[in-house]
């Protein structure tokens, strides 16, 4: 008997085995969530990032600044300093400072924790950002009072599957 015959009575060859599970890998990855149908975060999504970060306080404008570039040429890459102007000393300092982007599949892009020993009231990343989009900071307080303030950023090339 050949090897033709063979496949002829019900048997796959390895090709075929191994073309029908690369099929099927790609379309599980296609279908999963967080796939490519989830490329950007919903307007409901941020607010809820939001909701989270701020609870049913009311975050006020002022003491907190984004220095990032108007433009970016690469979202993949886009550096970000977020200065609270706050004293830090052992009774009063800077919490946590939130950064949300709210054209992100993830809005919430980053968290971070501070305390009195942290030095000053600054940190610095870079964020993935998939287009053209306002990035959001949230900064609390020792004394649990909310501070934010946004800035847009243009993307020129996408970061995100853009």
């Amino acid at each position: 008997m050949t090897k033709r015959t063979t496949q002829a009575r019900g048997r796959a060859s390895r090709r075929q085995v191994l073309a029908g599970a690369g099929a099927l890998a790609i379309a599980g990855v296609i279908a999963l969530p967080g796939g490519s149908a989830r490329a950007q975060a919903g307007a409901g999504e941020f607010a809820a990032a939001l909701k989270k970060t701020l609870g049913d306080a009311q975050a006020k404008d002022g003491k907190v600044a984004i220095q990032a570039p108007e433009i970016a040429e690469n979202g993949a890459t886009v550096p970000v300093i977020v200065r609270v102007d706050t004293p830090v000393t052992a009774d009063s300092y800077v919490r946590r400072i939130t950064l949300l982007a709210d054209g992100n599949p993830n809005p919430e892009v980053a968290v971070f924790t501070l305390t009195p020993r942290s030095g000053k009231a600054e940190v610095s990343t870079r964020l993935r950002l998939a287009k053209t989009q306002n990035v959001v900071a949230v900064a609390e307080l020792s004394d649990k009072s909310l501070w934010m303030t946004k800035k847009e950023i243009k993307v020129t090339i996408g970061g995100c599957g853009g």
